[in-house]
């Protein structure tokens, strides 16, 4: 047995090996050659045919316009933003108190534990930034760091989600190539292609199985040092 083992490994290291095929060398995305405003308008036709829905503004008042908007068709009393620089700069705690909407930050609470009950539990939305939106599929890309939690963006019965118009890009290749080749590796990276929806069951169409049932974008036309 052991000399049939042997002669086996001995057929297998002197027989030839395959070439390892080139890789293909495929065309530019169609999309590189878009305009911004080309670009945009394949991002909202893309996301909006997952049935998520597009709002474009300018402006941060633009921005706490809709979010007014949303909170009184979705009658939302507790929502919960992220803390990076975009969403700070909206100032949504002034703004809340001004229409009788609760908002809290993660920082907000006292241990994680607190913080995943009032995410999980008693948040009618979350708020983030994304980083990027693809417009060749209708994507966000949401580079996460201590001030962009993940579970805003999964947690949460609604999830909506503010995007720079600088960001929006053309295809996935764009978002890999600046978050993860500048040598500065983030911790995580989530994509999210419209509202979370499985036709596991049955094959009846479900939302809200694995994340939120409804996703707004708000595409924003302005710096964050703007108003």
């Amino acid at each position: 047995m052991e000399n049939a083992k042997e002669a086996m490994l001995d057929r297998l290291k002197e027989a030839e090996k395959p070439a390892i095929p080139q890789r293909i060398t495929l065309p530019p995305p169609y999309e590189a050659n878009f305009t911004r405003e080309e670009l945009i308008e394949k991002f909202e036709s893309k996301l909006t045919e997952l049935t998520a829905v597009f709002y474009r503004t300018n402006g941060n008042a633009g921005v706490l316009e809709i979010l007014k908007e949303i909170c009184d068709r979705e009658d939302l009393h507790h929502i919960m933003a992220s803390e990076n620089e975009l969403i700070r700069s909206l100032e949504l705690s002034t703004w809340a108190n001004e229409h009788d909407i609760h908002v809290s930050f993660p920082h907000d609470f006292a241990d994680r534990a607190a913080y995943k009950e009032n995410v999980f539990n008693h948040t009618d939305a979350g708020i983030t930034s994304a980083d990027f939106a693809v417009a060749e599929s209708g994507t966000l890309a949401i580079v996460h760091d201590n001030t962009n939690a993940r579970l805003l963006s999964l947690a949460p019965i609604l999830h909506i989600a503010v995007v720079d118009i600088n960001n929006v890009v053309p295809v996935y290749e764009n978002v890999i190539a600046a978050a993860y080749e500048q040598g500065n590796i983030p911790a995580h990276t989530t994509f999210i292609t419209g509202p979370s929806m499985t036709a596991d069951i049955q094959g009846q169409m479900f939302k809200g199985m694995h994340g939120p049932r409804k996703l707004i974008v708000i595409l924003l036309e302005q710096s964050v040092d703007g108003k």
